[in-house]
């Protein structure tokens, strides 16, 4: 088990009061505590209220109120006083308990990959498909069942169906490991993509829809190490940021040339290389170049070949430096062509990337458009190019960059900037379309400008008015 969550098991073992699930797993490991959560809330009695911390859709805790059956608005003051306070506070621990255990469970699915960690049937029960809190996620992902050699996928559905929604039962002579698509032909993780829409199935991270990074033909040459992330201009605070989140390292204070994590288990590390690029321009931010990405031995620092690493831990790596790049690429900048202070030798690379060639990543983000798009309100007037989500407006005919998000305008690709709101949240767009999985913004942000500019005649921003040619409103 993760060690954050061994260590959210030891912080809450001798809570007062509280249950926790008492199984004992074959492996002797601790079952994570449920906090007496029952179908996805908890209720608390406090004085003549009820507190109910639910967890909702989006697997956030969420506290309503209620006196005598009827919903509050907002938390009585009464429950505040001396004689309630107490078990109003606990109320709130508890439920700050709950989104944590979920938090860090969904961060230790979502890099167990790697791990390739092997449950049996009894221990995948109760660590995560029949426990209170765990399943909230364990029952939006694949999983595999393997008996004697042979391997079935299945989603919990009300019972195990596999993608083609044909009904399959398991029991304790099986074992589970959780499924990624790497190891499964095309065909099957197409069936598993169409599962999830046609049910709107949210899952907490990508799965079906994850990312899929092979060995090339170049990278057997190389050998030792890969080019395909080479050549890329970031943003140094935000790499370093997302490095940190994703479980990589760098020194804060100096330049070692690479950022690394490190695979205790596998006694493996991963590199990737970076140069310093000099601030002889008025930025707050340095910016990096990219070079190779390498996979050594810990001990003696040895490089490994590609071919000898495992597939899911060169898919998963790969898919880690992606996501690097696709956050913290200067090519993201909507604003670099205005310049403000950005070094001008660096157009080149920014035009190459926010209109060029898609990573595996937007390759995998137009996969899912393919399918989201003609279930659009605006589906007419949308189509797919093999790097563009176009889009015919009254005024123009929009061309939105399927990797940086970036828009062209024709008839002569004028460059249209369109910033995202920030002050709206994060969930400004739940609602335009259902999406499959969290955690891809740009797909988002892809949408939300394209239900914008498929009705052009109705925006009032005057930037943009200006850039498509549109006079302001009076």
């Amino acid at each position: 088990m993760d060690d954050l969550l061994k260590g959210l098991i030891h912080e809450v073992r001798s809570w007062r009061g509280e249950t926790t699930t008492k199984a004992t797993s074959n492996s002797g490991e601790i079952i994570p505590p449920d906090y007496s959560v029952v179908d996805g809330k908890r209720v608390f009695t406090i004085g003549e209220y009820e507190a109910i911390v639910n967890i909702n859709a989006q697997r956030r805790t969420q506290i309503t109120w209620q006196k005598d059956g009827k919903a509050l608005k907002t938390a009585p003051s009464a429950v505040k006083k001396p004689d309630l306070v107490g078990t109003y506070d606990d109320m709130r621990v508890i439920a700050q308990l709950i989104q944590k255990t979920l938090t860090i469970a969904k961060d230790q699915l979502d890099s167990s990959f790697i791990e390739a960690t092997i449950y049996t049937y009894h221990d995948f029960c109760l660590f995560w498909h029949e426990h209170p809190i765990l399943r909230i996620l364990a029952r939006k992902l694949i999983w595999s069942f393997e008996k004697d050699g042979e391997t079935t996928t299945a989603f919990w559905l009300g019972a195990w169906r596999k993608a083609n929604n044909e009904k399959v039962v398991f029991d304790d002579t099986y074992n589970v490991q959780l499924w990624h698509p790497v190891h499964f032909d095309t065909d099957l993780v197409l069936d598993w993509r169409k599962f999830m829409l046609d049910y709107e199935i949210l899952q907490p991270f990508k799965q079906a829809y994850r990312e899929v990074y092979l060995l090339t033909d170049a990278e057997m040459n190389t050998n030792t190490y890969s080019n395909r992330m080479a050549a890329h201009i970031l943003r140094s605070k935000q790499l370093y940021s997302l490095a940190r989140i994703r479980g990589w390292k760098f020194n804060p204070y100096g330049f070692e040339g690479y950022v690394e994590k490190k695979l205790l288990k596998q006694k493996i590390k991963i590199q990737y290389w970076v140069d310093h690029i000099e601030e002889s321009f008025q930025t707050e931010q340095p910016y990096v170049a990219t070079d190779q990405v390498r996979f050594c031995k810990l001990k003696g620092d040895i490089p490994m070949t590609l071919a000898d690493v495992s597939p899911v831990l060169f898919s998963e790596a790969m898919r880690d430096i992606d996501l690097f790049v696709g956050v913290s690429s200067i090519g993201n900048d909507p604003y670099w062509q205005d310049n403000n202070g950005n070094p001008r030798q660096f157009d080149n690379y920014w035009n190459s990337y926010s209109f060029g060639e898609l990573t595996e990543g937007a390759k995998t983000r137009r996969i899912a458009l393919e399918r989201l798009v003609p279930r659009l309100k605006i589906a007419p007037q949308c189509s797919l190019t093999d790097r563009f989500l176009v889009v015919r407006g009254s005024v123009r005919t929009y061309k939105i960059h399927l990797g940086s998000g970036n828009i062209l305008m024709e008839p002569n690709d004028q460059y249209l900037c369109i910033v995202p709101d920030k002050k709206t949240g994060d969930d400004k767009d739940e609602n335009i379309v259902f999406l499959p999985f969290e955690g891809d913004k740009t797909l988002s942000i892809i949408l939300s400008k394209a239900f914008l500019l498929a009705d052009d005649t109705t925006i009032t921003d005057k930037t943009i008015l200006s850039q498509i040619g549109r006079k302001s409103p009076p």
